[in-house]
């Protein structure tokens, strides 16, 4: 999973294009929204549209789970696993 967690944090930095911050600098049980990383709702589609194309697993808008889902890059990561291993 920690391979996982490393593609996510790239995709962060890179589909966000936040320019101060690294991947390595997101640490993985750190919010993503509000608190820690500061990212807001329209990052979360962004986000959402990048997941989807890079990994392949899809968010429902109508999902009370998302909250949860993209909580941190822990959470992210455990979605993206379980889902992935639903699909196989």
């Amino acid at each position: 999973m920690d391979s996982v967690k490393k593609e996510i944090k790239e995709l962060i930095v890179s589909s966000l294009n936040l320019e101060d911050v690294k991947p390595e600098d997101i640490q993985d049980a750190e919010p993503l929204f509000g608190e820690g990383l500061g990212l807001d709702s329209i990052d979360a589609l962004e986000l959402g549209v990048a997941l989807k194309k890079h990994f392949g697993v899809k968010f429902s808008s109508e999902s009370a789970d998302n909250k949860a889902h993209f909580a941190s890059v822990d959470a992210l990561a455990a979605y993206i696993t379980e889902e992935r291993s639903k699909q196989n």
